[in-house]
């Protein structure tokens, strides 16, 4: 049903999409976006479409993620399984299911490292939350870099918090002030926390309970689904429970520190010692990123990681 309605949809979107794109460079040059919606209640209006009219209500499309991308919100949904990228101009009045990017053949394999500062150990921190798919796939693209460094370089994952989030509530937020909430919802903020504790107590573990997690669960049913990951990978979940009970504000409040003093907007974003990485988003650009942190980079810099089709595609705002 779906490859019906993106062919349905297609020829309409690439007319909208010729006029978003005119109109939007116009006004982004003039400075303004007449008539721009919250990125939420442009989001809701597309999903609230989605689900009643273009699927009609036979099938469900659950939201995975936003982005701002040129001018528009990218949203990513799941239907049955698969997964979408479709488009939202910022006014709500077209969607369309798909776009391609056109960059420069000349300049996509150019890595850009910034200027990082070198140190010893490079201190390295991955922001991701812990149900955006570009999270995940950062968290993938990570993994070979952690795994070739080891203790050569600090890597550490930390986790986008928002305040307020969604007005605040339960249903986004852990604390009545509504200061630590995430976009996905509860269940994806008391995953964070979790992957916290085990980076904290048990970080031998971290990288495979994290993986098991995002092939396992979802932020719809991580609550009740951690506890057997965290059992196959040999997390100490007694230890992890009394964690998130007794540590989770104080956690949380490191978090939004962090978040506040590098300027932390969405996931996935990398920081090298202090400093955004700027760079490739594959496992070798990362390890890159990090071994251009190094005083003097060790002899496992000089391996490669990964391909360029491993490689994270957006983030979540």
């Amino acid at each position: 049903m779906m490859k019906n309605i993106i062919k349905f949809l297609i020829p309409a979107a690439i007319i909208i999409a010729a006029i978003i794109i005119v109109q939007g460079l116009y006004n982004i040059n003039r400075g303004k976006i007449p008539g721009a919606l919250s990125q939420k209640d442009a989001v809701d209006r597309a999903m609230n479409y989605i689900n009643k009219v273009a699927l009609n209500g036979e099938l469900t499309a659950t939201l995975l993620g936003v982005a701002e991308e040129s001018g528009l919100y990218k949203i990513n949904i799941s239907i049955e399984g698969e997964e979408y990228d479709s488009y939202i101009s910022r006014d709500g009045k077209f969607l369309f299911p798909q776009g391609t990017e056109i960059t420069e053949a000349e300049n996509s394999d150019l890595p850009v490292l910034g200027d990082i500062p070198k140190t010893d150990i490079p201190k390295v921190e991955l922001f991701v939350m812990s149900f955006c798919p570009y999270g995940n796939q950062a968290e993938e693209i990570m993994m070979p870099a952690s795994d070739l460094l080891g203790d050569k370089a600090d890597i550490k994952l930390h986790y986008v918090v928002y305040g307020n989030y969604g007005g605040g509530g339960p249903d986004y937020c852990l604390d009545e002030e509504a200061k630590y909430c995430s976009m996905h919802g509860i269940q994806e903020l008391n995953q964070g926390v979790r992957e916290l504790c085990v980076q904290k107590y048990q970080k031998d573990k971290l990288w495979d309970f994290v993986k098991e997690i995002n092939s396992n669960c979802n932020y719809q049913d991580v609550d009740s689904c951690w506890e057997g990951i965290a059992k196959k990978v040999g997390v100490d979940v007694a230890e992890i429970k009394t964690c998130q009970k007794n540590e989770a504000l104080d956690i949380l409040a490191q978090e939004v520190e962090l978040n506040e003093k590098y300027g932390i907007k969405g996931s996935p974003q990398l920081v090298i010692n202090e400093t955004e990485y700027q760079g490739s988003r594959t496992s070798d650009g990362y390890k890159q990123g990090i071994c251009s942190a190094f005083n003097s980079a060790p002899e496992e810099c000089s391996q490669t990681l990964g391909s360029e089709s491993d490689s994270v595609s957006g983030s979540c705002q």
